[in-house]
């Protein structure tokens, strides 16, 4: 079987060559278009790589304090703010088609590299604090909590999506983010698409998610099957 350290530089080399190759396509579409109109994507996919960033510090961190520790939890917090950003760039498909592009098929590639990049990101930090929860807490408490961060980072997409609230906006605008985060809930008839884009994205991360975790579940079944 291959040692942890080997498997986890083997996935830090495929989400880096994704984020490359991802970057590749941005510069050969600015270079093509003469515009630097879709820079935003070198930008978010750099965002997203920060949940990861933060989960593996976390999981440092945990090997000698734990996780209720003020270290434990100012790293909790961070990743939380910071994941939606992983999944947030597959909306950025909607500026598909914003400026004259030489090549409409190109750039939708291109924005599939990213949108994948980020997923990929993103569940990769989830899953690492998904199994953290799985060392600590019952299988149904772990699995609900996962669904919770999931459905906050949907309703995460919405706020930067329509409201154009980022992540930073936590720190530095945290009672105009309260105020966006409850205002819907109070008035909900006059925000109907804070429910629908936070139900889309819910069924499609989640929907993802399950899809991996299953199939990683049948690799190592299958692992252990040919090891026996």
């Amino acid at each position: 079987m291959l040692h942890f350290h080997s498997i986890r530089a083997r996935l830090l080399f495929v989400l880096g060559l994704l984020s490359i190759v991802s970057i590749g396509f941005f510069i050969g579409a600015a270079a093509a278009n003469r515009s630097l109109a879709y820079w935003y994507l070198v930008w978010n996919l750099c965002l997203a790589w920060l949940p990861l960033f933060f989960a593996w510090l976390l999981v440092k961190f945990m090997r000698h304090h734990p996780w209720s520790s003020w270290g434990g939890t100012a790293l909790s917090l961070l990743w939380f703010i910071f994941l939606p950003n992983s999944f947030y760039i597959v909306s950025d498909f909607i500026h598909l088609g914003d400026i004259g592009q030489l090549d409409v098929q190109y750039d939708a590639v291109m924005f599939f590299l990213f949108a994948l990049s980020g997923l990929l990101l993103g569940y990769v930090s989830l899953y690492i604090v998904h199994q953290q929860f799985l060392k600590r807490l019952s299988r149904t408490t772990s699995h609900t909590l996962v669904a919770f961060i999931l459905l906050l980072c949907s309703y995460a997409i919405y706020l930067g999506r329509d409201l154009r609230w980022n992540s930073w906006d936590a720190f530095l605008h945290p009672t105009g983010v309260i105020f966006s985060l409850s205002d819907p809930f109070i008035s909900p008839s006059t925000h109907h698409d804070a429910f629908t884009t936070t139900i889309t994205f819910f069924v499609l991360l989640g929907t993802l998610y399950i899809a991996g975790w299953q199939s990683i579940r049948v690799f190592r079944s299958s692992l252990r099957s040919a090891q026996n």
